[in-house]
């Protein structure tokens, strides 16, 4: 992930096409080192292509993806987290609530 945002701070900083040296200078301003094998690889996946390009495709492929509350409110309703994660649905325990002190002196 260092390495990706090097190249993005890169390429906000005017190289469209950023180079290895490029990327390890950007990391090593902030004292971290990265595996050059990293930075290779990613320079190759991305060569030829437009990083504008690939971020507005990606975020094509995100709108795809469900997000929200909408996913997270219809689990607890489907049977709780024992339920949910492939184990034994817990007993349930019905707990009488017990009238507090303050319940009792008024009235």
């Amino acid at each position: 992930m260092r390495v990706v945002s090097a190249v993005l701070l890169a390429v906000l900083g005017g190289k469209a096409n950023p180079t290895a040296d490029d990327v390890n200078k950007i990391l090593s301003s902030v004292g971290v080192e990265a595996d050059a094998a990293d930075v290779e690889r990613l320079l190759k996946e991305l060569e030829g292509k437009d990083i504008h390009e690939l971020i507005a495709a990606g975020r094509e492929k995100l709108q795809a993806v469900p997000s929200g509350g909408a996913v997270a409110a219809a689990a607890p309703a489907a049977g709780g987290g024992g339920a949910a994660a492939g184990g034994a649905a817990p007993a349930k325990e019905e707990k009488k609530e017990e009238p507090s002190e303050e319940d009792e002196d008024m009235g």
